[in-house]
């Protein structure tokens, strides 16, 4: 167990995909001020105001890691960080401390499966099932992005989906790689259904 700072956001970050952040408001210009300092990581936890009302920090939470990779200091006090995800983890229990950002213990939310050695062929499908949807729906032209089917794909391929954050977080919540991968195929294919449909362009994704 660990003892992280959290910043909930209406937003999820998956592990290993890039984030950059606006840091204005005063308690998390101090919190990024102590992580910088520190070993910069800081735990970012999905949280919609609006659906949820205030936040707290619950046990059994599931959120990621981010790393801060750069810091860029404004002059106003604010600044633009760029993060990483790293490790999922899950709330144990808050910590009512001094800081006037959220804290908490959080141990590491790994799959709960054993590494199976028939994964990296049931990956490819996933990226062949995502090149289509970049040649036939998104009409992008090749090469297309390499995918390693040697290391955890789901979260990769959804980096590249704009979609509800709630269905994300759940994608990260899922402990089981195939179970995401089904995930992730079956949304692919919801792509390539409404884009034969004629209810899907690249026009209409890029106008949202």
């Amino acid at each position: 167990m660990r003892r992280l700072p959290l910043f909930p956001l209406p937003t999820v970050l998956l592990p290993g995909a890039p984030m950059p952040l606006h840091i204005f408001e005063p308690r998390y210009r101090q919190m990024v001020a102590h992580c910088v300092e520190g070993d910069e990581r800081f735990g970012l936890v999905y949280h919609d105001p609006d659906r949820e009302g205030p936040f707290h920090p619950d046990e059994e939470r599931v959120g990621t890691v981010a790393r801060i990779m750069k810091y860029d200091p404004l002059p106003d006090g604010r600044s633009m960080i760029l993060c990483k995800g790293e490790e999922r983890f899950v709330i144990r229990e808050g910590v009512e401390g001094g800081a006037p950002y959220y804290e908490a213990v959080v141990m590491p939310y790994d799959d709960e499966a054993a590494p199976d050695p028939r994964l990296p062929a049931r990956r490819r499908q996933s990226i062949a099932l995502f090149h289509r949807v970049l040649r036939e729906a998104i009409e992008a032209p090749p090469p297309y992005p390499h995918v390693d089917p040697e290391r955890e794909v789901a979260f990769r391929l959804a980096q590249t989906v704009r979609i509800d954050p709630a269905w994300l977080q759940r994608l990260l919540e899922t402990r089981d790689e195939r179970d995401r991968l089904d995930q992730i195929d079956d949304l692919l294919r919801s792509v390539l259904e409404a884009h034969a449909r004629g209810e899907w362009s690249p026009q209409a994704e890029g106008d949202e």
